[in-house]
C-alpha cells in the first residue's frame, strides 16, 4: 500500500473507495458499538442524567473526553497505518485506560471492528495480514481508537476526516443508547445529533492532530461513573 505522507488526499483513487469509507461509518457494520452506552446507563441510574438538558450536556462531555483522550491515537494510527506503529499505540492506550469498564469496552469494539474490516474490505489485504499476525502474537489488545485510525489510514481517509469520523460514531452511538434507554425519542435523537454537531466540530478543532503524548482525561467524573457500570443492579448495555 502506498502511503500519502501529507495525508491531505486519499491514498487510493476511484469512486469505489468512497463506498468503503461510507460503509465504515454505517451503523449496519457489525462492530458491536451499540452494545455500549459510554457510561450513560450508569449516569442515568446515579441521576447524573435525568432530562434532555442533562443528556445534551452528557453527550458534549463525552465528545470532549473523546477528543482529548482518544483522538491522538486515531490521528497517529491514520497517519502511519503500519503494523509496528499500531502495536505501539495499542500498548500505550492499554496502559492509559485505567478504568476497567472502558478498557474492556475499547478492546471489545476494537477487536470486532478489526475482524469485520479485515473480512469486508478485501481491497486492502494488509488489514487481514496485520490482524492475523497480531492474533498470533497474543500481546495485542486491539483497542478501538488505534484500530479505527489504522483502518481509516488504510482506506485513504485524510487525517481530518479520520478524526471527524471518530467523533461522529461516538456521538451517534451515545445518542443511540439514549434512545434505547427511553431518554429521548427517535425524532428527538435526530434533532439532538444535529444540534450537537457544530459543538462537536469545535471540539474536533480543539483537539485534532494532537500527539499521543498529549492525550489526557478532561472529564474524570464521567470516567468514574462509567467505572460503576458493573455494579448496577440491572443493565441493558455492556458499558
Amino acid at each position: 500500500m502506498q502511503i500519502n505522507e501529507g495525508h491531505s488526499t486519499p491514498c487510493f483513487a476511484g469512486p469505489f473507495l468512497q463506498w468503503s469509507q461510507w460503509q465504515l461509518l454505517d451503523s449496519l457494520l457489525p462492530t458491536g458499538g451499540f452494545a455500549h452506552s459510554f457510561g450513560l446507563e450508569a449516569a442515568v441510574q446515579t441521576h447524573l442524567v435525568s432530562d434532555s438538558n442533562d443528556l445534551k450536556t452528557f453527550v458534549i462531555h463525552i465528545l470532549e473526553n473523546t477528543g482529548s483522550l482518544l483522538l491522538p491515537f486515531v490521528y497517529s494510527a491514520s497517519m502511519l497505518p503500519t503494523l509496528e506503529n499500531w502495536h505501539k499505540l495499542d500498548k500505550i492506550l492499554d496502559a492509559t485506560l485505567t478504568n476497567e469498564v472502558s478498557r474492556k469496552a475499547s478492546i471489545s469494539q476494537g477487536s470486532a471492528l478489526m475482524r469485520v474490516a479485515s473480512a469486508v474490505f478485501s481491497e486492502v489485504p494488509s488489514l487481514k495480514t496485520m490482524r492475523d499476525a497480531s492474533l498470533g502474537l497474543g500481546t495485542v489488545s486491539f483497542h478501538h481508537a488505534p484500530v479505527f485510525g489504522l483502518i481509516c489510514g488504510a482506506l485513504g481517509f485524510d487525517r481530518t476526516s479520520s478524526q471527524r469520523a471518530y467523533m461522529f460514531i461516538t456521538m451517534r452511538d451515545v445518542i443511540s443508547a439514549a434512545t434505547r434507554l427511553n431518554l429521548i425519542g427517535p425524532l428527538g435523537a435526530a434533532l439532538l445529533q444535529h444540534q450537537v454537531a457544530p459543538i462537536a466540530e469545535v471540539i474536533l478543532e480543539k483537539w485534532m492532530n494532537s500527539a499521543v503524548e498529549e492525550a489526557c482525561q478532561t472529564m474524570p467524573l464521567l470516567d468514574t461513573v462509567q467505572g460503576c457500570h458493573g455494579y448496577l443492579f440491572s443493565r441493558l448495555f455492556s458499558s
